[in-house]
């Protein structure tokens, strides 16, 4: 059961605190998609979901040594598959 839910691709957006996700795919079109690549959020990248803003939005992940402030909109288009660290 466990390998099941680590196979499914869900959106960024609903990886669960503390989570490590491996990015699948970026679905958002135009320049907003070319700075999430050139923030290295392409596809193999291990991200995990840090902790969020006081209202929800924007949360926090890391990735590459680093933390990433996103909207919900942005995190809603990045595919994730749940991965162990």
């Amino acid at each position: 059961m466990a390998a099941a839910n680590q196979d499914t691709i869900i959106p960024l957006s609903l990886l669960p605190n503390d989570s490590w996700g491996e990015i699948v795919a970026v679905e958002i079109m135009g320049p907003v998609k070319r700075r999430l690549l050139d923030l290295g959020l392409v596809p193999g990248t291990k991200i995990q979901f840090a902790f969020s803003s006081p209202l929800g939005d924007p949360r926090a992940y890391r990735v590459r040594g680093t933390l990433l402030a996103l909207r919900a909109n942005e995190a809603q288009s990045i595919m994730v598959r749940r991965s162990e660290q």
